[in-house]
């Protein structure tokens, strides 16, 4: 049986066997929904349940175990079609910075929970670089609920040089339900048409000069929603990518996006600038949006560094849109390294150190 892959965010949930070279052949909303009696009663003192969305992941980390379990339930035995009695091995990719208590947890559930028969966990950033034929270089990783920006170094995460922001789509989200909500007063929407609008129509501006532009001018589309409400949708939409390189936009006093990548490696030992800074790696939902990645070059292009950030492009066998899963593609790579090598925490290992053990076999 081929190692399973799961790539857990905020938003999506990826998981599938480990074949490199195709997308993962299960996304799944992370988030869930669960019936919760409300404490009245209907008829016949019926009791009266109601949905409760429930989200196991919060800004890329694990925060609802009971929820978790439930969600890798169902992606392990219904999803990747696992037989109670014969779980094979796992590999986790593990966001940026993961708290030691978090992974110790995730270990502990896989062996005591699912008896999985190996684990292994690797870093988002080494695993995108790998995905792209590299193992070095550094990751700028725009997710739902984070930004991550880690400079990698022989397949080393430089943690001392990286750089996590707790915003990423979901507060592009907010901002697009504030902008719309100005010029649609009338209009009533729920958090996914906003959702929706933000990646049916969000898209950057070349440069800070033409987002001025179209903040004075702009074409206005009108967008039907399911219920008939109609929505105009016109500056609003350049505001979402803007909001990544003038984080003010988001009322947050910080750098933008490039610059910030540029001070991140800068505080590499400069023998290694070059080789990360052109090494570059855009990974995230956000960054597939429209003219994202001309407007992140074009930056680069005028950044304060002597050397320029310049992208790595993926190789052509590699699935469309990868930059959306390339943590999942890498970790399919590394699984087929890992687990032949015997290099992962088996069920012995476990049973002889317990949940620590993850500190000292994946790293």
């Amino acid at each position: 049986m081929e190692a399973a892959v799961i790539d857990a965010g905020t938003q999506l949930l990826k998981a599938g066997t480990a074949v490199p070279d195709q997308a993962p052949p299960m996304i799944i909303p992370s988030q869930m929904k669960r019936m919760v009696e409300d404490g009245t009663s209907g008829d016949n003192n019926e009791s009266v349940f109601e949905d409760v969305t429930v989200e196991p992941i919060v800004r890329g980390y694990i925060r609802d175990w009971d929820a978790m379990e439930d969600l890798l339930h169902y992606v392990l035995y219904t999803g990747l079609d696992w037989e109670e009695g014969n779980e094979g091995q796992v590999l986790f990719t593990d966001p940026l910075c993961t708290p030691k208590a978090v992974r110790e947890q995730l270990v502990q559930l896989m062996f005591e929970t699912f008896n999985v028969s190996g684990f292994y966990a690797s870093e988002q950033a080494v695993l995108s670089l790998y995905a792209v034929g590299r193992i070095s270089g550094c990751t700028v990783d725009i997710g739902h609920g984070k930004i991550d920006i880690a400079p990698v170094i022989e397949g080393a995460v430089q943690h001392i040089a990286s750089r996590r922001f707790e915003i990423g789509g979901v507060d592009l989200t907010k901002l697009l339900a504030q902008e719309l909500g100005k010029s649609n007063p009338r209009v009533n929407l729920n958090a996914s048409d906003f959702e929706m609008l933000k990646v049916k129509y969000s898209c950057c501006a070349e440069d800070e000069l033409a987002y001025e532009k179209t903040q004075r001018s702009s074409d206005v589309e009108e967008h039907t929603l399911p219920d008939g409400q109609v929505i105009r949708i016109g500056r609003e939409k350049y505001t979402i990518g803007e909001a990544l390189f003038q984080p003010s936009i988001l009322g947050i006093e910080a750098h933008g996006i490039v610059e910030q990548l540029v001070r991140s490696i800068s505080t590499v030992s400069s023998e290694n600038h070059r080789q990360l800074l052109e090494n570059t790696v855009l990974c995230g939902g956000i960054t597939s949006m429209p003219g994202f990645e001309d407007r992140f070059q074009k930056e680069a292009s005028l950044c304060s560094s002597a050397i320029r950030p310049s992208l790595v492009k993926p190789p052509e066998y590699m699935p469309d849109k990868l930059t959306e899963y390339s943590a999942w593609v890498g970790g399919a790579i590394l699984a087929k390294v890992v687990f032949p090598q015997n290099q992962h925490v088996t069920k012995g290992d476990y049973d002889e150190t317990g949940p620590s053990i993850v500190h000292r076999k994946c790293f």
